[in-house]
């Protein structure tokens, strides 16, 4: 009896312990994430890809979402779907950084400000 007395312990715990864990406040996955568009966005001025306007948007985006996950570390934890949200938010910046770096548009071809 005391050894299934210990293996339901040792269960609790270990559920406990991965419910703590999904609503961890720490998102490394999502500041990995952040700081590979932010290279994706300067390479993208360095090799003249992006105009000053493209980037000026993207930032914004990049912004948004610091904002957002800010918002959901506030109270102390960050939820699954505070994490989705997350998710598609950087999703929607990386198709946007990838289809400016890809258009036609360059920081050459951009016309001058008078």
């Amino acid at each position: 009896m005391s050894n299934l007395k210990t293996v339901a312990l040792g269960v609790s715990l270990a559920l406990a312990s991965i419910g703590a864990l999904a609503n961890d406040a720490s998102t490394p996955r999502v500041d990995a994430r952040q700081v590979k568009q932010e290279k994706r966005i300067e390479q993208g001025v360095s090799s003249g890809q992006l105009t000053g306007k493209e980037t000026a948007r993207l930032e914004k985006q990049q912004d948004h979402i610091a904002a957002v996950e800010a918002k959901a570390k506030a109270d102390g934890s960050v939820t699954a779907a505070e994490r989705r949200h997350l998710t598609r938010a950087q999703n929607h910046s990386s198709a946007s950084i990838h289809h400016q770096k890809h258009d036609a548009q360059t920081a050459a071809s951009a016309p001058a400000k008078r």
